[in-house]
């Protein structure tokens, strides 16, 4: 396996209390494999992503273990997690079309990146990284606003990948982009996984009907806990937990008449996790929610590579 968690606890400080953004994740990444992750705004899609590389101060690590390649990950030592970074594991970050320094030439920033890590630019193979994602070399001589949105986010991942590391978090890297760079940024992160110049993925959306098209596997979370975890053909087409049934259900689809069948929505909202509620943390959405519901559901593998945690889908 490339990547093991195990229990994940992360916590955000803030004035009004801990934050349980993450509580008791667990899964594996094995070599080779995308992983979508999917679920609302909140559930702890983009902590998880951030906690496996150690990116926000505001994060405290109250858990678990992640191990990458056999080697336990410090997350608790943000300056002992500087030997990974980048080398081990990586993450093209939310929103990274603003993450590019405006004052800085695309080839300055490669540069200063790579001296940051002890490492040396590669010319020839910088310009081959580019060609792979549909870039030319003379985006290196231009500054991030004479790109366009498409280009920004693929010359991110670029930057993102260039030491080759095991793991690349690819966190709502589609988000703000039409539908034809959508395509083209997702053909470029198949292609980095395919060349071999990261092992494995991990692709953070909101959105399961794009991740289908790239994931091996999905893995649903709800409220900081993992709800569902799936090959991708099983998970779009024969999902066990309410609410990724309920997710999958509110998505449009192409050709579909909703006078005869109507969207429907997700009523109410996910739960404070400053202070969560006992037992599943979905039960007050949950159509099927009974007394059993007070006690939280174990993570139970229903089939090979199947996982659930909800007591109606024994």
């Amino acid at each position: 396996m490339t990547l093991t968690v195990n229990d994940l606890r992360v916590h955000y400080r803030t004035l009004r209390g801990e934050v349980r953004a993450l509580d008791g994740v667990g899964f594996d990444l094995a070599d080779g494999e995308i992983l979508g992750l999917a679920g609302e705004s909140g559930c702890g899609k983009t902590t998880l992503g951030k906690a496996l590389i150690r990116l926000d101060g505001r994060m405290r690590h109250a858990g678990g273990t992640v191990t990458l390649d056999g080697e336990e990950l410090p997350l608790s030592d943000d300056r002992a997690m500087n030997a990974y970074r980048f080398h081990k594991i990586s993450l093209v970050p939310q929103y990274s079309m603003s993450a590019l320094n405006p004052t800085r030439r695309i080839g300055r920033m490669v540069r200063e990146l790579l001296a940051s890590r002890g490492v040396s630019v590669d010319t020839d193979e910088l310009h081959r990284r580019l060609a792979l994602v549909g870039l030319e070399p003379g985006v290196l001589d231009r500054y991030p606003i004479e790109l366009s949105g498409g280009m920004k986010q693929r010359a991110v991942m670029v930057i993102s990948t260039l030491l080759d590391p095991s793991v690349l978090i690819a966190d709502e890297v589609t988000s703000a982009l039409d539908v034809s760079n959508q395509q083209a940024v997702v053909g470029a992160l198949t292609g980095l996984r395919d060349k071999g110049l990261v092992t494995s993925m991990i692709f953070v959306t909101h959105d399961i009907g794009l991740t289908s098209h790239i994931a091996d596997s999905i893995m649903v979370m709800y409220a900081g806990k993992l709800a569902e975890k799936a090959p991708t053909k099983i998970l779009t087409t024969a999902p066990r937990h309410p609410y990724t049934k309920m997710l999958i259900g509110s998505l449009p689809q192409v050709g579909a008449r909703y006078a005869d069948k109507p969207l429907s929505g997700i009523a109410g909202s996910p739960p404070s996790l400053l202070d969560p509620p006992a037992g599943c943390r979905f039960r007050d959405r949950c159509p099927l929610a009974d007394r059993q519901c007070a006690e939280e559901p174990p993570v139970v593998e229903i089939a090979p590579r199947h996982t659930v945690a909800c007591w109606k889908a024994a």
